[in-house]
């Protein structure tokens, strides 16, 4: 193991979220499901997003959560309606229990300020017809089905010898440092999924392989991995996507920068390099 191998392991160990986050994370998802479910009929609840798929950065600024409502209970009549409108209900109901609750077109939001774990964001849905589920969009409903997102994170963590959850956790922490330009971050997630190809190598050397991969094809468009909803970069132009590509190119030169300084014998000159992409999260070794 040499000097930027120990670098990047401390990168790796920095990005896990920690215990304290995961047992604070847990105690108050477990008390907002229980809530709606004390209140409304529900068919079931889960957690999602990155969270659930380990692939969330520390800090841990969210965590998603799936309320599964009973077509044929008392709330059923939701499906009827609008998202927005079902959102505002379940807003309603978390408002008897907390008081920084807001909501948009797709979820309800219940807020800790000034904490780690400081958010979580709620969707009412229900089960669709053929797999997956329909969640808030605005004036309508739209499908999706996150459970596929988390297997086939599962599938290529396993078929990169557990490396790919630490390698997007990394190119996310590049993305959270520079002020999350790429947004939805989950656009990494997806990239990354038909991006980056076993047998998997060193996490410098991916990162940068990945970003030169990534900003030519940024300006394509990324269907939702599971089929169902969106493109993932629907919301972004084309003006919006070739200033990522631009972006994300930036960041290839500074990693091409390091691996050189490295090749060069300049380990701790490699490592300050890096920090300039992973800022506090890249350590000194």
């Amino acid at each position: 193991m040499g000097y930027i191998d120990d670098a990047f392991d401390g990168l790796k160990e920095k990005l896990e979220i920690g215990p304290a986050e995961q047992d604070l994370a847990k105690s108050r998802h477990r008390l907002i499901r229980d809530h709606v479910k004390s209140v409304w009929t529900t068919t079931g609840d889960f957690l999602t997003g990155s969270y659930d798929r380990h692939t969330k950065t520390k800090k841990l600024k969210d965590v998603d959560i799936f309320i599964v409502i009973d077509r044929d209970g008392p709330q059923g009549h939701l499906a009827d309606g609008t998202g927005t409108a079902a959102v505002n209900a379940l807003c309603q109901v978390l408002r008897t229990r907390w008081s920084n609750v807001t909501g948009d077109d797709y979820v309800a939001l219940v807020e800790y300020a000034g904490e780690d774990v400081a958010s979580y964001e709620i969707a009412p849905v229900f089960a669709r017809a053929g797999g997956g589920y329909l969640m808030p969009s605005g004036s309508g409903w739209m499908a999706t089905d996150p459970n596929i997102h988390a297997e086939m994170v599962t599938a290529k963590n396993k078929d990169c010898g557990g490396k790919f959850v630490p390698f997007v956790k990394m190119v996310k922490g590049i993305n959270r440092e520079a002020g999350d330009p790429i947004a939805p971050a989950f656009l990494i997630e997806v990239m990354a999924l038909e991006l980056v190809r076993p047998p998997f190598g060193r996490y410098r050397d991916e990162i940068r392989w990945f970003l030169a991969s990534a900003a030519e094809q940024i300006t394509d468009d990324w269907p939702d991995p599971a089929g169902l909803g969106p493109d993932v970069n629907s919301a972004l132009n084309h003006a919006d996507r070739q200033q990522l590509a631009a972006t994300l190119q930036g960041w290839q030169h500074t990693c091409e920068e390091a691996i050189l300084l490295e090749n060069a014998g300049k380990d701790r000159s490699a490592v300050e390099t890096w920090k300039t992409l992973f800022g506090w999260r890249m350590p000194r070794p």
